[in-house]
């Protein structure tokens, strides 16, 4: 038997950026990620984010890689929202970039309450500088035209 915990923040943005999930409807779409990731046999700490983005702090189990949970939860909540586009009538889908970062236990209470604030943070900082924000703490390299 393998011993794992694989934590992962993932920020997964709209299409162009656009806001496009109302804040009126952002909890059913949140609920279905969290029923998603229980299906995976996954653990969701806590999800949140803004109209043009989400972010998410998962535990998945260690046969499944975090880019294939990426990208079928981008399908699955795709098609959701397409189901359900009178809640989310401008939805267009997902850019195909994505941010995903390990995380240690250490560090998971100070990314819940990150993920939990994001509308206190996005008052003073855009997505887009966040995202830049994330990926030098985080040490990864970018283009930055493709931010």
């Amino acid at each position: 038997m393998s011993y794992t915990q694989l934590m992962y923040h993932i920020v997964i943005g709209t299409r162009s950026h656009r806001p496009v999930i109302d804040q009126n409807y952002e909890r059913e779409l949140y609920s279905y990620i969290l029923s998603f990731t229980k299906n995976k046999n996954g653990h969701l700490y806590r999800v949140g984010g803004m109209p043009n983005h989400v972010h998410l702090l998962v535990g998945l189990p260690s046969t499944l890689t975090v880019a294939d949970f990426v990208r079928m939860l981008k399908i699955s909540t795709n098609n959701f929202m397409k189901e359900h586009q009178p809640e989310f009538p401008m939805f267009e889908g997902w850019r195909s970039e994505y941010f995903a970062a390990t995380c240690s236990l250490r560090e998971k209470d100070k990314i819940i309450e990150y993920i939990k604030n994001q509308k206190t943070h996005h008052a003073k900082v855009c997505f887009k500088d966040e995202l830049k924000q994330l990926l030098e703490e985080y040490g990864i390299s970018y283009n930055e035209d493709y931010l």
